[in-house]
């Protein structure tokens, strides 16, 4: 009798005090505070140029200069392609003396009707002929005028994608340009920060690249959430001109929500 109260008092001394049952566990689990994954996973941005375009030729010609190499920098309206364009000019040439011939046909033919010696049809036909040949005149003028391409904004060449003395077809894409005078970051945070977040509330970005932090604020405010992710864009800008930033650089966003 006196064994079997030890082996008994034994037994109970080695149970747990306390263990949990799997229901409680999960009551406990879910009594935690709930982190969002996006929360806690690092906020990465890469920087991106304010406007960017690919420039393509709008005639078939050869490509006689290109002034400005791959990573130049550029103003609006300068030049950035030059065609070859003889064929062209030669055609222009063609359609304004055929606008002095008919011009000069037309105003004969006025002065003939005020002697009653032309018909009224044959003055309209001299008339439609000068208005054809100054149509063609513009055509050509507008034909030349695509002989250059100029900047349509200030920035730097990102990428050629012709050469001089190539042949090039309409369409066909001669070079990438982008303005960097102003660098954007692209990013997604949780939905719940917008009862703080505000364009124009200011954060730093670390640049990988660089091994640098810098300033930015954000610009704007993406239109909707993401239901799923809960989640929602952001664009911001870096606040300040740094010329060891460039297009395509990326880091971590350093923004987090203000301390309760």
């Amino acid at each position: 009798m006196k064994r079997l109260l030890s082996l008994s008092s034994g037994f109970l001394l080695s149970l747990p005090l306390w263990s949990a049952t799997p229901v409680q566990a999960a009551v406990t689990q879910a009594a935690a505070p709930a982190t969002s994954a996006l929360e806690s996973r690092e906020i990465r941005a890469q920087l991106s140029p304010r406007r960017y375009t690919t420039l393509a030729a709008e005639i078939g010609a050869k490509i006689n200069r290109l002034p400005l190499a791959e990573g130049a920098s550029f103003r609006q309206g300068q030049l950035l392609v030059q065609f070859d364009c003889a064929l062209q000019q030669a055609q222009l040439a063609k359609a304004d003396a055929a606008l002095m011939a008919a011009d000069a046909n037309w105003k004969g033919n006025q002065k003939l009707a005020q002697l009653n010696s032309v018909g009224q049809v044959e003055l309209d036909v001299s008339k439609a002929e000068a208005q054809k040949a100054q149509a063609e005149v513009a055509a050509n003028r507008t034909l030349l005028g695509k002989c250059q391409v100029t900047a349509p904004f200030s920035g730097r060449i990102a990428e050629q994608k012709a050469r001089e003395q190539q042949y090039v077809q309409p369409g066909q894409a001669l070079m990438e340009i982008l303005d960097d005078s102003t660098l954007e970051l692209e990013f997604i945070v949780p939905s719940r920060w917008l009862s703080w977040v505000r364009a124009g509330s200011a954060f730093q970005v670390s640049i990988d690249e660089t091994g640098k932090t810098y300033p930015a604020k954000v610009q704007r405010i993406g239109a909707r959430v993401d239901p799923v992710s809960q989640s929602v864009k952001l664009t911001a800008v870096i606040d300040g001109r740094f010329g060891e930033l460039i297009a395509g650089m990326s880091g971590k966003v350093l923004m987090a929500p203000p301390k309760q």
